[in-house]
């Protein structure tokens, strides 16, 4: 299938070979499955959120939802990003179907649009404070990762970077705002700039080889960290901030990079 977002270059579409035939089947691929897990990991991180707001609600408790419901969310968010960061490996070593692309867009709208503005939204409901703002800030986060995906199928393949912020660490970016839990108004500020990042012309270098295993490698370290927070490891919140701060660094290192350079040549 078609790598969009996360990693690698882009796998072509299919091209017309001969009399209008496509080169590629219409049939499911090996990295399609990959695609599919991806968009299945984000209906399940949406369904673990939901179910964890209705059980509070039954229960007629307010606060914060329970953590392992949240851990669990973020750990299966983390899991579609990764298969998104591979399924374009396995397109181009295995070959992909002619229809790669567009499950790949699909599958990056529910893991990387939806389920992160889910987040947003389920955060502001159990602040209780905040009016609208975080229902804005999660359409922003929505609507972003939509125009991102469109622009991106209408570029050229083959260029080494991406124009914004990758739409997988946009969602990370957006999910590590929630769990630091900030003042609402804050918040919904940084995840309004997360939006603007990614729909952005701030060009952003694609992980190809050994970056993308070192992207892997942080993937699942932060597997690990959420996990050791969900259990009340010693150290959890620890390693949580820690890992939020990872994230965040990683979101804002290109954009920063980007502004120093402009202010040396001017």
């Amino acid at each position: 299938m078609t790598a969009t977002d996360p990693g690698l270059a882009p796998v072509p579409a299919p091209v017309l070979a001969e009399a209008g035939e496509p080169s590629a089947p219409l049939r499911l691929a090996i990295a399609d499955y990959f695609t599919l897990g991806n968009a299945l990991c984000g209906f399940m991180a949406v369904w673990q959120l939901a179910a964890a707001q209705a059980a509070q609600l039954t229960a007629g408790v307010s606060g914060s939802l329970e953590r392992g419901a949240i851990a669990t969310s973020v750990v299966l968010l983390l899991v579609a990003a990764a298969c998104d960061l591979f399924d374009g490996q396995v397109a181009r070593r295995f070959g992909g179907s002619g229809m790669g692309a567009e499950l790949d867009n699909l599958a990056d709208v529910i893991s990387f649009g939806f389920a992160p503005a889910f987040f947003v939204v389920a955060w502001g409901m159990t602040t209780g404070t905040g009016g609208a703002a975080p229902i804005l800030a999660a359409a922003a986060v929505l609507l972003a990762v939509v125009v991102r995906l469109a622009r991106f199928s209408c570029q050229t393949p083959g260029t080494d970077y991406f124009t914004g912020l990758p739409s997988p660490f946009g969602a990370m970016a957006v999910i590590t705002i929630v769990l630091l839990d900030p003042p609402v108004y804050l918040g919904a500020a940084a995840v309004l700039a997360v939006a603007w990042l990614m729909v952005s012309r701030t060009e952003y270098p694609k992980p190809r080889g050994r970056l993308a295993f070192a992207v892997l490698a942080w993937i699942v370290g932060s597997v690990g960290c959420l996990t050791a927070w969900a259990v009340d490891a010693p150290a959890g919140d620890a390693l949580l901030y820690s890992g939020a701060g990872l994230v965040l660094v990683l979101t804002l290192a290109t954009p920063l990079s980007v502004l120093v350079k402009r202010s040396q040549r001017a």
